[in-house]
């Protein structure tokens, strides 16, 4: 395939010639040889996006989302790899049930997936022996919606990692706290698990930060080494004093100019969507979250780059580069030669108003909708091949 009259994100005209899955060549007036020949008119071309923090509902809860709708909202929002949270029914507790979710996942040809593991074992917040037999493979530990709530127990688990080489990704909620502070809940969580990170040297991941405490908190940690990344979800920069239920919670105005100043200032690792899909009528029951994979770079370029003055390329390292990074994918999150054709294409130039019904998810609950946005994918493609397009 070869893609004519694109924009690369430092604004560089390119054509890009896919072969076999891989980037062939990146230039100006690439002849077609005979290959298929997709005319860009100047749209923008990106790394595929790679979502450190996704749900897809399976195995369980199908009936919100299913391998092949969240596959579909995936591309559809420019998304070429997720990594999956552990909370279905049954719970993810054993390599075995996440090699099952990504065998499925990777059949159908439109994104690749990562299922990550609990940290307990079926989150009964104490079981973390099994964890020493963990295979190679797992990469990821999480107690995502919960967050492990006895100290020796996080101690232990942390222990564990540091041996095994897991990175352990946390959901900072202090659950006897959160029914009255949320904002308490959150940032107590996050500094014991950078405390434990610090002790032990083990990776940490701090999923959906949201409040200006625990960013600070953070911060502070990576100027002392300390090796804990981070990730900030679109809707924790949009918007503020929200009455939308999510975990964590809309925040306060000050929470968002935080994030983003921490954001331009280096020290958020990653963009991730926390993409969870709920029927209306568990919304109306209260159930916390929405659906993101297909506003992420809309939300993110108005308000990051448009608004905030962001640059395009540091963007673009947020939501593919260094997520692939933290996830220890070769070869994808930058548009280089000899690595894999995963990529979106982006319009940059024309606004757009954020439509449900479109979408390709399942579920439709999102606080986005009506919003005037920039950025709308137009395309995606994966391993050279496309799995979503506007055409």
């Amino acid at each position: 395939m070869l893609l004519k009259n694109g924009t690369l994100a430092d604004g560089t005209p390119a054509d890009l010639w896919l072969y076999e899955g891989k980037i062939r060549a990146i230039g100006q007036n690439l002849p077609a040889n005979g290959d298929k020949v997709i005319d860009l008119e100047g749209r923008t071309v990106l790394p595929g996006f790679v979502d450190l923090h996704c749900h897809w509902r399976t195995p369980g809860f199908e009936y919100k989302e299913d391998l092949e709708s969240g596959s579909r909202a995936a591309a559809a929002g420019g998304y070429t790899f997720v990594n999956l949270m552990p909370n279905t029914k049954p719970i993810c507790s054993t390599a075995e049930q996440a090699r099952e979710v990504k065998q499925k996942a990777e059949q159908l040809g439109l994104c690749g997936v990562n299922q990550t593991v609990s940290i307990t074992e079926n989150f009964d917040g104490t079981s973390v022996q099994r964890l020493l037999d963990m295979p190679d493979d797992v990469k990821f530990i999480t107690e995502d919606g919960k967050g492990v709530q006895n100290n020796s127990v996080m101690a232990k688990a942390f222990a564990i990692c540091r041996e095994k080489g897991i990175t352990l990704m946390s959901h900072a909620e202090d659950m006897e706290i959160s029914p009255w502070d949320y904002r308490l809940a959150e940032n107590l969580e996050t500094v014991r698990n950078i405390h434990l990170s610090e002790y032990y040297g083990t990776r940490l991941h701090m999923a959906h930060v949201s409040t200006k405490e625990a960013i600070f908190a953070i911060s502070g940690a990576k100027q002392k080494g300390i090796p804990v990344t981070c990730e900030v979800a679109p809707h924790h920069i949009w918007f503020h004093d929200l009455d939308y239920r999510v975990n964590p919670p809309i925040r306060q105005k000050e929470d968002v100019e935080a994030l983003v100043a921490a954001i331009k200032a280096g020290y958020v690792d990653a963009i991730a969507t926390d993409h969870a899909p709920h029927t209306p009528e568990d919304k109306a029951k209260g159930m916390a979250g929405m659906v993101g994979s297909e506003t992420a770079f809309g939300v993110c370029y108005t308000k990051l780059c448009l608004q905030e003055g962001l640059s395009l390329e540091a963007l673009s390292n947020l939501m593919s580069y260094y997520p692939a990074c933290i996830m220890e994918l070769e070869n994808k999150g930058k548009v280089l030669v000899g690595w894999d054709a995963d990529l979106t294409v982006v319009d940059l130039e024309h606004p757009y108003i954020v439509n449900p019904d479109t979408f390709q998810s399942k579920s439709k609950n999102t606080p986005f909708a009506g919003e005037t946005l920039y950025g709308k994918v137009w395309m995606t493609l994966k391993n050279g091949k496309i799995s979503f397009s506007e055409k």
